[in-house]
């Protein structure tokens, strides 16, 4: 027990664990126009939207997890269940070893929820006040939140920033001082929603490199949700993609390569002083991914590599080539493409 009277987990317990995670909502199903309307006043129908269906997972202490899917796959809905904003239709999850929607004072003062489309800042306040009113929510010495504040300010860069309005920051600088808001209190498991969603990629950079140095300081547990693909090649050797409500993979970044690209990606430029070669022809090597003018990226299987990259060099005129890895957006892609068959 701790001394607010919750259990903290034992080292060797993850330090979030779903089991079946399941959530439905109850809509109303109104057809559209002003019949529609009168007729829904008349005699209201309904329908159960399936957002969440059975997601098991888990994440250790100090453990940074991408969880990737496309708009509408359930992946803010699972955050929010785990975080205790909401409850689980069925199924179970526990954060810590407790319930998050018990929403225990024990439990809320080692967890955080960052949403990058959403803020915590008092508008018309220097940010500096409104983290010495977060501070004072997690009940902090004025001492330990000024420390804190300046330790995890010079970790953003942040300098003047602080003593000015929110409302005249940058959306970068805003979402540094979200960042110093939430992790005031020094949680042990970061929900991380969109944590660098609209911000350049300088910001974004910084935001990483605090995400990872926060992550080595205090080996916190991350569930990192993310649209930008260099979030996730940066921080989270495991990924898990959820589509549809369901999870159709959870393992390392370098098994999801292996298991949707068993192929590298060809570079090819061909000798302007030759005509170029018709898409037809390249399709003979592989995959073309694009073709256009002299320069084309063609998707040759890993085993046929060798001989094929020797065929297209002994019967095109190449001025260069290039092989590597395709990009992960293109990986996730077609593990999407694969979850849709599954459906």
């Amino acid at each position: 027990m701790d001394r607010r009277g919750g259990v903290v987990s034992l080292p060797d317990m993850p330090a979030v664990i779903a089991e079946n995670l399941t959530k439905h909502y109850r809509v109303a199903d109104k057809k559209p126009g002003l019949l529609g309307t009168a007729a829904h006043f008349f005699k209201r129908r309904y329908k159960t939207v399936e957002a969440v269906k059975g997601v098991s997972l888990a994440v250790e202490p100090g453990e940074i997890v991408g969880f990737l899917g496309p708009n509408g796959a359930g992946k803010t809905t699972t955050l929010k269940m785990l975080s205790g904003l909401m409850e689980p239709t069925a199924g179970r999850c526990e954060v810590l070893g407790m319930r998050p929607f018990d929403r225990r004072p024990s439990l809320l003062a080692q967890i955080t929820l960052v949403m990058g489309q959403k803020q915590q800042l008092m508008w018309d306040l220097p940010a500096a006040d409104s983290l010495r009113i977060n501070a004072a929510v997690y009940d902090l010495t004025r001492r330990d939140a000024d420390a804190r504040i300046d330790e995890l300010a010079a970790m953003l860069g942040l300098t003047d920033e602080l003593t000015r309005p929110v409302r005249k920051l940058s959306l970068g600088q805003r979402m540094k001082v979200e960042l110093v808001a939430a992790l005031l209190h020094r949680p042990k498991v970061l929900f991380l929603d969109e944590p660098t969603l609209g911000l350049d990629i300088n910001a974004q950079t910084a935001v990483r490199d605090f995400l990872r140095t926060y992550n080595a300081d205090q080996g916190a547990a991350m569930l990192l949700t993310s649209h930008y693909m260099a979030d996730i090649t940066a921080l989270c050797k495991r990924v898990i993609l959820i589509h549809e409500g369901r999870i159709i993979h959870d393992g390392s970044l370098d098994a999801l390569l292996d298991r949707f690209a068993p192929f590298r990606e060809v570079a090819l430029e061909f000798d302007p002083a030759e005509p170029a070669p018709p898409r037809e022809r390249l399709e003979r090597f592989g995959e073309v991914e694009s073709a256009e003018g002299h320069a084309a990226k063609v998707l040759i299987g890993r085993d046929s590599l060798a001989s094929a990259v020797g065929a297209i060099m002994a019967e095109l005129a190449v001025a260069d080539l290039t092989i590597h890895d395709p990009p992960i957006e293109t990986v996730i892609n077609r593990a999407f493409d694969e979850g849709k068959g599954q459906a």
